[in-house]
């Protein structure tokens, strides 16, 4: 079966890539190959400039900051101006401001942690909201979560509890979006364990978590950013019709081995 994910000539929104060490942009590479037509949406016109020779020169692109009222409203005219039908959307787009250093959690900044619910978790409710006229009868939502929204790990900080926000905003997403455009519409959550990505770089005390997490896996090898990125085209495709207001965990097992033998001899030793 050739085209077994049948993705061919659909049309995918892709919301955050960065460049090329994005998941957003390891998911771009899986849906090209399938076959997919994707319209990629970028920050501010400096990235859609600066990833103008990774997606291609005649690549469909547009600017959209979440954060602008203004952009999110003029969102739908932008996509129109491509194509009058979506059949997917990947919403993978995340940001915290840990400038400061990583502070214990109650002692989290408001606008802090406001500005980061605003651009990791409501965007994706604002964006569905302005382009459900465009989402086609099996439209397919995915967004990017994490593995663990329940382990209160101090290298994520406020995020942990802003993806948890993320995971429950695809289940009323998929009500909603099922009763007002239609019933076939779904909305699903990639929950990654921890990447290596640019965007990661920069959250203190990743690189330790992250080796942490290597160890933990059974394999002892650390997710690929190519593995959720998979997963995500999986969600978009046919073949997963039956998944709907779910987060799938992609962790390579990461979540059964904290009491690995080794790791506890080792830490009690």
């Amino acid at each position: 079966m050739s085209d077994f994910l049948k993705l061919q000539d659909k049309t995918i929104l892709l919301m955050g890539v960065a460049n090329r060490r994005s998941v957003a942009w390891a998911i771009a590479r899986v849906l090209a190959e399938a076959g997919a037509r994707i319209i990629y949406v970028f920050k501010n016109q400096e990235l859609m400039d600066k990833n103008r020779s990774l997606v291609g020169a005649d690549a469909a692109a547009l600017v959209c900051d979440v954060e602008d009222d203004r952009d999110i409203a003029a969102l739908r005219a932008r996509v129109a101006s491509f194509t009058d039908r979506l059949d997917g959307l990947v919403h993978s787009i995340a940001f915290a401001n840990f400038s400061d250093g990583l502070k214990p959690f109650h002692e989290t900044a408001k606008a802090d942690f406001l500005q980061a619910m605003d651009i990791s978790c409501f965007s994706l409710v604002q964006v569905c909201r302005e382009l459900q006229s465009l989402f086609s009868d099996h439209a397919s939502i995915v967004t990017m979560s994490i593995s663990c929204t329940r382990m209160a790990s101090e290298n994520y900080g406020y995020m942990g509890p802003i993806k948890a926000a993320l995971d429950s905003s695809v289940a009323f997403l998929a009500k909603s979006l099922s009763q007002s455009v239609s019933p076939r519409i779904r909305v699903n959550a990639v929950g990654a364990s921890l990447l290596k990505t640019s965007a990661s770089a920069g959250i203190p005390g990743y690189i330790d978590a992250y080796l942490y997490a290597e160890r933990l896996m059974p394999r002892h090898e650390a997710l690929q950013t190519e593995e959720p990125a998979q997963v995500v085209a999986f969600l978009l495709s046919e073949r997963s019709s039956g998944i709907n207001a779910q987060t799938l965990v992609v962790d390579a097992g990461m979540s059964i081995n904290y009491f690995d033998r080794d790791i506890i001899q080792k830490a009690t030793h």
